[in-house]
């Protein structure tokens, strides 16, 4: 009985990482049809506006859920047997997710004119943009928090159909935009797009309105607001910082070189993101649940060895061949137009090849809710990124110095996250309450 109890544990699993692998597949898949679609319609110049709107939603759809997502997913699937711990955990992310929600959507709504001459240097046009993000702001936060119940429920199947099916759904309507209002319907996609996804998940949770009656003001418990803080400033640190250092970093190119070598960096960082997306899910499939069980610091070590046994040479081999074929690969994503994009390659695989490297490590940090570890470490790599950067790019003249910001600020990280992991005052902690 046990062995068949296993192997059906197995097959499920089975089934469970292959839907997320063609999720994260049908996600890439997205994007290089998107792109494709922006390098036609738009050019350079219009990536790059893309590129700094899609960094300004990303930071403010973070701020909208407060970084709540991993940790209602934790206590969702800790209380999902426990009506009282339920219900307090349900309606304490609700009602402070709603209030901080109304609260950002109605400062970019009333600032739309001030955030416009921000993220799009030289282009007054586009306030309309940041107000349409701020009506459809609290639809991805409903996503969200629905995601989040499933997600705690073990709804792995259903949650992975519908990310899906919505990212079918608004892919096709990013290419109807696009081809229709050019650099508008692009703009228009961006801040619409997650929040799309909400009309499939109703679909999934229609099922569970027994859940309402989870959702009680007088359940807000100001000590489990407490219990999340930790994941709450982890989540935002990464979601917020980075999106907003690169939103700079590519405005400083804009304003110092032009919007079209904007745009070749955006492409760059557009490429890096597709292979990136997939070689992070596959370690986060292992390395996060593997990490979490480790109570040694000797096998801890042991098993980042080991990691990187494995990885090293298979991203190198990888990497080179992504390098062989940078041509075909600008070619197929974008346009001849983005030939410029090819220079670019080496430095950026260089400090991609180091950022995984250090992916492994830090994830310790977040298995075992290591929050000062998580925190300082990643203000390091913020304001390391930010200040090489800017200092490449004056001294190269040009965005061959924002790559090589990447790999420097990269390499330093790594640095630090291996003397942080091999310093004998490193202690591996266990933090299950």
């Amino acid at each position: 009985m046990k062995k068949l109890i296993d192997y059906i544990n197995k097959q499920v699993l089975v089934k469970i990482t292959s839907l997320q692998t063609a999720s994260v597949l049908t996600k890439i898949i997205a994007g290089i049809l998107t792109s494709k679609a922006l390098a036609i319609f738009v050019g350079p110049v219009g990536l790059a506006l893309v590129g700094n709107l899609r960094n300004f939603v990303s930071a403010f759809q973070s701020i909208s859920i407060l970084g709540f997502y991993d940790g209602f997913v934790k206590y969702v699937a800790r209380f999902k047997n426990d009506v009282k711990g339920l219900t307090k955990t349900i309606s304490t992310v609700f009602y402070f997710g709603f209030f901080a929600t109304i609260i950002t959507s109605l400062f970019c709504y009333y600032n739309a004119e001030s955030i416009n001459k921000s993220i799009f240097p030289e282009y007054n046009d586009y306030a309309y943009v940041i107000r349409v993000f701020a009506i459809v702001l609290p639809f991805y936060a409903l996503n969200m928090f629905s995601f989040g119940i499933m997600n705690g429920f073990s709804k792995y199947k259903i949650l992975i159909v519908i990310n899906i099916i919505g990212q079918v759904l608004s892919v096709s309507i990013a290419l109807l935009l696009i081809y229709q209002n050019k650099i508008d319907g692009a703009l228009i996609s961006v801040v619409i797009a997650e929040s799309l996804i909400f009309l499939i998940t109703l679909v999934g949770i229609t099922n569970r309105k027994s859940l309402m009656s989870h959702i009680q003001a007088s359940a807000v418990s100001f000590r489990f607001l407490k219990q999340m803080l930790p994941y709450s400033l982890m989540a935002l640190s990464t979601a917020i910082i980075l999106p907003l250092i690169a939103l700079v970093i590519r405005s400083y190119i804009i304003e110092n070189i032009g919007y079209k070598y904007a745009g070749f960096w955006e492409a760059m960082n557009r490429i890096s993101k597709y292979y990136l997306m997939y070689i992070t899910s596959l370690l986060a499939l292992y390395i996060l649940p593997r990490f979490s069980k480790i109570t040694s610091l000797d096998f801890l070590r042991k098993e980042a060895l080991s990691i990187y046994k494995t990885l090293i040479p298979v991203l190198t081999v990888g990497f080179i061949l992504i390098f062989i074929f940078k041509q075909y690969i600008v070619s197929f994503i974008f346009s001849d137009e983005f030939a410029p994009v090819e220079e670019l390659f080496g430095w950026q695989l260089l400090g991609d090849f180091v950022k995984i490297l250090s992916i492994v490590i830090a994830y310790q940090f977040l298995a075992k809710k290591m929050f000062w570890h998580f925190i300082i470490t990643e203000a390091f790599l913020a304001i390391t990124l930010y200040l090489s950067s800017i200092y490449f790019i004056d001294y190269f003249h040009g965005i061959k110095g924002a790559v090589v910001g990447h790999f420097v600020s990269h390499l330093l990280y790594f640095t630090i996250v291996v003397m942080v992991f091999y310093s004998p005052f490193f202690k591996v902690y266990d933090v299950e309450e």
